[in-house]
């Protein structure tokens, strides 16, 4: 079975490309803007007509599409996550009409949930935020595309390799910056909201059985971790993970792309019905890995060797397979690791 990976070298996508390489069976092609990618594409600013020879010219049997922008301004967000699915489907439609598209959507198409309420499949889609929105986009064009498709709504990754565009990677970086100075303080934003994390290793497992799942798949599945988290706690184990011996200051304030959402929990027991899928990884497990490679030798560099926070979306963006609503962003100045003063501020 041919499977082409879109965004190969993002968070979520490198995790795709890790687990189906151990699938017996399998031949995995790349698809992106990296010069050594099997399928080279744009999804901001390639044609349906050149991404269709393309896809031609590599007969996939499966699409995971984990390109898309998590940053930037709208325009941006909408380049990618709006236009980018619209474009695969009209090349699939030329190219490979009968190829499965596993695209990854995000529970930020949800928008706010009710407090103490998983949110299943069949809630209608409110979302509050430009990036939320975009996502949604996204879903609509594929679910409408005639395709044999599925959405994957993803919680907010963690795990490893999670990237400092989002609040653990952000987080575990500061955590190794700061040390093992006891007057190190980390300036954060509210910490209260409960997110829906998941393992980006459970997330990979997922977007495999769904490639290669025989049968047709309902429209739009949740892959989740099951349970709300305070964003409070996760913090917590991380600190406690890196042996943080500082502290951690929460300032009110937080991202455009949290946009004040309190509540984010998902209804995971069509995956289950659907692919057999639950997630395996504790949210312990999950910081533990997340630290590990945080604080590992290599943990400045990105992690094909080069930057962080792109996943093949498009050149020069923001952009990472991030997949899930971002946690509470720190206030402003972001993230500030400082050293406690004569007024205990500082910076």
């Amino acid at each position: 079975m041919r499977i082409l990976v879109l965004g190969p070298t993002g968070y979520l996508g490198r995790q795709v490309v890790r687990l189906l390489r151990r699938t017996p069976g399998t031949a995995v092609l790349t698809g992106g803007r990296a010069p050594g990618a099997d399928v080279p594409a744009d999804l901001a600013t390639d044609s349906a007509d050149r991404l269709g020879r393309a896809l031609a010219e590599a007969a996939p049997d499966a699409v995971v599409n984990c390109a898309g922008a998590v940053g930037g301004d709208p325009v941006t967000l909408a380049e990618v996550n709006a236009r980018g699915p619209a474009l695969l489907c009209a090349a699939l439609r030329r190219a490979a009409p009968g190829a499965r598209l596993v695209h990854l959507g995000s529970a930020a198409e949800y928008g706010p949930g009710p407090a103490g309420v998983r949110t299943p499949e069949t809630a209608p889609a409110a979302p509050v935020t430009a990036y939320g929105a975009t996502k949604l986009a996204g879903t609509v064009a594929v679910t409408a595309s005639g395709l044999d498709v599925v959405v994957l709504r993803v919680g907010n990754p963690v795990g490893p390799g999670a990237p400092a565009a989002g609040l653990p990677g952000r987080v575990a970086r500061l955590l190794r910056e700061a040390g093992p100075d006891p007057a190190a303080v980390i300036r954060l934003g509210d910490l209260s909201p409960h997110r829906d994390f998941v393992d980006a290793r459970d997330v990979a497992r997922a977007a495999v059985l769904a490639a290669t799942a025989p049968g047709p798949l309902p429209p739009v599945l949740n892959i989740g971790g099951g349970a709300a988290v305070p964003v409070r706690e996760l913090v917590t184990a991380l600190t406690r993970a890196a042996g943080f011996p500082g502290r951690v200051a929460e300032e009110s304030g937080g991202s455009a792309r949290s946009g004040g959402v309190a509540w984010q929990c998902s209804d995971i027991t069509a995956a289950d019905r659907a692919l057999g899928w639950r997630p395996e990884h504790t949210l312990a497990e999950s910081v533990a890995a997340l630290w590990a490679e945080a604080a590992g030798p290599d943990a400045d560099a990105g992690p094909d060797g080069g930057s962080s926070g792109r996943d093949g979306g498009s050149s020069g963006r923001d952009v990472d397979a991030n997949g899930g609503p971002p946690g509470p962003d720190a206030g402003s100045p972001p993230g500030v690791v400082g050293r406690t003063g004569a007024d205990g501020g500082g910076r």
